[in-house]
């Protein structure tokens, strides 16, 4: 992490999107895990983590629901980045989303490059919601694990500058 200080530790969310999950016909959350441990690593406060199936109306009013509530300076989703016809967390997302950051989805693709050769087909994108950033991970936790390492320096000064707190 950067040598910043923040008054308060960053508050994070974090949604898994899967059909299977939310219906109780997988395993164990370990995407949504992965993004739980990369908050903890940011020196994070997860403040809400949730599982929604497949369904842009449901994803849309999560998002809104964490961006539009007062104490949540991050929402991490896992899920929906591909090319299925169920992923539609990208579409989700830029639905809810009023400025896109897209040097994040561009980071993520850039750190998963190394590690597959389908890295281009991710859709995942990233946006600011009033004063919280919105962040679209793969669902895979070793994917997460990747891409995390990428963002560790960026996400928690993206959220002190959407804070407004001084940064250098």
């Amino acid at each position: 992490m950067t040598g910043e200080s923040r008054t308060e530790p960053l508050r994070a969310a974090v949604l898994t999107i899967s059909s299977s999950r939310a219906a109780g016909e997988a395993g164990a959350d370990e995407s949504g895990d992965a993004l739980g441990a990369l908050v903890a690593r940011l020196g994070g406060e997860l403040v809400g983590r949730d599982l929604v199936a497949d369904d842009r109306e449901a994803i849309e009013a999560r998002l809104r629901g964490w961006a539009e509530e007062p104490g949540c300076d991050l929402v991490l989703t896992t899920g929906g980045t591909g090319l299925g016809p169920d992923d539609v967390t990208p579409e989700a997302t830029a639905a809810v989303i009023e400025r896109p950051v897209p040097g994040i989805g561009e980071a993520i693709r850039a750190a998963s490059a190394p590690h597959t050769d389908r890295w281009m087909l991710s859709r995942a994108l990233a946006g600011i919601r009033g004063s919280t950033l919105l962040v679209n991970f793969p669902g895979n936790p070793k994917s997460i694990a990747e891409t995390g390492e990428a963002l560790a320096a960026a996400l928690p000064h993206a959220v002190s500058v959407l804070r407004g707190e001084p940064h250098g």
